[in-house]
């Protein structure tokens, strides 16, 4: 159950993540960050508010805290990478930073299976082998620096939303935005914009907040009750979703190789999975 859930993850990252990309094409990435997590900090303060008598205040808001800054931090860098950058091959880089929380899970007593172990390998050649074009040097490499700065927050990210997640997910995720939020508020009160965002654009721009806000509801429920490198394998293959999305509605064409990483990304999946 714990791995359906983190592959749910997945599925509702890589979609937000690709209409986030969209929308990074009409407007700079931190005004898409800034509303989408804007929007989401709204809806979850809801939850907040209705669940106030119930919470845990302690043990989390450090977790928070760090989750917020480097899941910012990650995003402006990943918009921006999928901005500028084809998307079926941004997102792989991206996911890269699974190593971050497969690392530090280990490290702090997670103890995968051997076919887990096997598992989570052939995942990550998978999006390794995806991110092929990228890598290889035929496009330039401004989206490929992002990627890898977007890989390194979102790894850290997902570690501490873990930790956070043990002593309260809803406060974490709500933690988090109120975090991110504040931060991207002074930015845009520093530069005096709000990005040119219209209110006919907010809609879409909440449906991706609260799609982002989702999957990291899923993945913390997951992680936090089973452990955090399978959980954090099984949330990467995001970059899967993308990249069927980015085939479907915008015609990008695929190299054989990142045909090849897709499939082994699926398929050690499965094996992380059972």
């Amino acid at each position: 159950m714990l791995s359906v859930l983190a592959l749910a993850s997945s599925l509702v990252w890589g979609t937000s993540d690709f209409y986030a990309g969209l929308a990074s094409r009409r407007h700079p990435a931190v005004a898409v960050v800034g509303w989408t997590q804007g929007l989401a900090l709204l809806v979850i303060s809801v939850v907040v508010a209705v669940r106030w008598d119930t919470l845990t205040w302690t043990g989390w808001p450090a977790w928070s805290f760090a989750a917020g800054l480097t899941g910012m931090s990650g995003l402006v860098c990943f918009y921006s990478a999928l901005s500028s950058g084809t998307m079926g091959v941004v997102a792989p880089i991206a996911s890269l930073g699974v190593v971050v929380p497969v690392v530090l899970g280990v490290a702090s007593g997670d103890t995968p299976s051997p076919w887990a172990w096997v598992g989570m390998l052939v995942a990550i050649i998978g999006v390794t082998l995806a991110s092929g074009p990228e890598l290889s040097g035929d496009v330039s490499p401004r989206p490929v620096v992002l990627a890898v700065c977007a890989a390194v927050g979102f790894g850290l990210c997902l570690f501490c939303l873990d930790r956070g997640a043990r002593e309260s997910t809803l406060l974490t995720l709500w933690g988090m935005r109120l975090t991110s939020v504040t931060i991207l508020v002074v930015v845009a009160l520093v530069l005096r914009t709000a990005g040119g965002v219209t209110v006919r654009e907010t809609p879409a721009l909440l449906a991706i907040g609260c799609g982002d806000l989702l999957a990291n509801g899923l993945f913390a429920f997951a992680s936090s009750r089973g452990q955090v490198s399978i959980a954090s394998v099984l949330g990467s293959l995001y970059p899967v979703v993308t990249i069927v999305w980015a085939r479907v509605l915008l015609d990008e064409r695929l190299k054989r190789v990142q045909q090849v990483g897709v499939a082994l990304a699926v398929g050690g999946a499965a094996l992380t999975a059972l």
